[in-house]
């Protein structure tokens, strides 16, 4: 695994350097003590898997560095700063780090977070091998077989997983439920077509909840759970917009933000929350005035999907 650590401080880039030898981690690639010199494709050449960086730094701090390599950077971002204000974790969280550790450091926790990080790189690279090889296979079909859409139920998960993440709601409670409802909905096309248009929410709920729970369970029990996943997606779809206006409202021209937030989202929504967010009213505006459209954010979750596993 690779290291590449940017700290202005170089007790603090000489430590972390020694955590990870001394744990046999990996190594570190790089060093330097701000990120005005860095650009996510020079991390991408040098194949940087975890980036581990400070938040103050004198020239271009972290949340700048971030912005500045997110684009093409395609490894993780573990924050570590003595910072400890709310509204900039947030904002770090947003940019799309995996983990925020506050200063001094403490190496048992640094160690326990870059291992977990460190599983999670390996399990998306155990899948995009799956993938390969399953394209290979995949391309020795028949004629016939490649008349058809060519649809890859194996990784249909993985590439929602892969949009949640740019909407910032792959850790909600409610990505599971879009995930699985992802995989329904490519079952369903392939076994029925949608001729007659997509099954309704309801009966995908009620499917999605006998397969949790058994069809020998009780209507009251598949009620409750149908109940659940849908209170689970709302509020998961909710900061999903909230994730999206944030983006817009300190960049309009934000690249995740003009990629999704008008298909995902009627974009009159999209701009009265950051309205909202803007006056800092948001909180005293009850959830349920802000209206959502969860059938057109599911239909664009698995069409774009779906999309990205043709290319």
């Amino acid at each position: 695994m690779n290291f590449y650590i940017i700290d202005d401080d170089v007790t603090v880039r000489s430590m972390l350097a020694q955590f990870i030898e001394d744990e046999a981690l990996g190594q570190v690639v790089g060093e330097s003590e701000d990120g005005s010199l860095l650009d996510g494709e020079t991390l991408n050449i040098q194949k940087v898997d975890i980036l581990l960086i400070d938040l103050l730094m004198p020239k271009l701090d972290g949340l700048e560095t971030i912005q500045a390599i997110k684009p093409t950077y395609k490894g993780k971002i573990i924050m570590i700063s003595q910072v400890e204000d709310k509204e900039l974790i947030s904002e770090a969280y947003l940019l799309g780090i995996e983990h925020y550790i506050i200063k001094p450091i403490n190496k048992i926790e640094v160690l326990a977070v870059i291992r977990k990080v460190m599983e999670h790189v390996r399990l998306e690279k155990s899948i995009h091998d799956i993938q390969q090889s399953l394209n290979s296979v995949f391309q020795l079909n028949s004629k016939s077989e490649q008349s058809r859409p060519e649809f890859k139920d194996y990784s249909i998960k993985h590439y929602g997983q892969f949009l949640l993440s740019e909407l910032g709601i792959s850790g909600e409670a409610g990505s599971k439920d879009l995930l699985d409802i992802l995989a329904f909905l490519f079952n369903y096309e392939k076994r029925n077509t949608f001729e007659q248009g997509f099954p309704s929410l309801n009966v995908i709920y009620e499917e999605l909840a006998y397969q949790k729970l058994g069809l020998s369970i009780d209507a009251a029990e598949v009620n409750k759970e149908i109940k659940a996943s849908k209170q689970r997606v709302r509020r998961t779809i909710y900061h999903s917009l909230d994730h999206l206006a944030s983006l817009g409202l300190t960049d309009f021209s934000n690249i995740l933000f003009e990629k999704h937030a008008s298909h995902f989202f009627d974009f009159s929504i999209v701009r009265k929350k950051m309205l909202e967010i803007k006056s800092e009213s948001s909180s005293s505006v009850s959830v349920s005035t802000t209206r959502i459209n969860t059938k057109k954010f599911i239909h664009t979750l698995y069409f774009e999907s779906k999309r990205m596993m043709s290319e």
